[in-house]
């Protein structure tokens, strides 16, 4: 069980995570809450029915690593449209932006506070590690967040493609890069070994 997520009986998983393993995970679901931004505050209508039908923004955010978690629905990725197709693409991009983002925003915000909640709920056995025991829904959440944290990281250390991550395997120790990288490939690893629990 060390370092990946093994099956439970009757749905779930379970990973054996150390003290710094869960100071880790933490602190990066920390950033990416900070990062994806703060839930309705206390000036949100308190009609539930104007939230619900609330806007979000139509334009892509600036920062790399949110266009990167928040991509635009409608792109060509097989090769660059011309400028009528473009704007259609623009508008299609800004429509769908606007009534999904929200969404797709708070979904974030709770997987990652799943997250930090379930780390805080641990408690330490002997060595100072402790089991993670997760039910399927939270397996979910956690994939979730882990998928998010990854984005996060890749496009921070812009990669692309499977060749970029190729060479940072290759990175030398002294590269200031590497323990982000180390943390990229160590989560990859958990969330395939989680998304292999969910599989029936």
């Amino acid at each position: 069980m060390p370092g990946h997520f093994e099956p439970l009986p009757g749905g779930g998983a379970a990973v054996a995570l150390d003290d710094v393993e869960i100071s880790i995970i933490r602190s990066l679901a920390v950033q990416l809450l900070e990062l994806v931004g703060p839930g309705p505050g206390e000036d949100a209508p308190d009609d539930p029915l104007a939230e619900l039908f609330a806007e979000g923004p139509s334009e892509p955010p600036k920062d790399p690593v949110l266009k990167r978690l928040f991509p635009d629905a409608y792109s060509d990725p097989e090769g660059t449209p011309g400028p009528k197709e473009a704007e259609e693409q623009q508008a299609h991009s800004a429509e769908f932006r606007r009534f999904t983002e929200n969404d797709l925003r708070a979904a974030k915000r709770e997987s990652a506070l799943a997250v930090i909640r379930s780390l805080d709920s641990l408690t330490p056995g002997g060595d100072g590690g402790a089991v993670l025991q997760l039910s399927a829904d939270e397996s979910r959440q956690w994939l979730g967040a882990l998928n998010d944290l990854r984005l996060a990281i890749g496009s921070r250390l812009e990669i692309t493609d499977e060749d970029d991550t190729d060479l940072l395997y290759r990175l030398p120790d002294e590269d200031p890069r590497k323990p982000m990288v180390m943390a990229y490939l160590w989560l990859g690893g958990l969330q395939e070994t989680l998304v292999s629990t969910l599989m029936p």
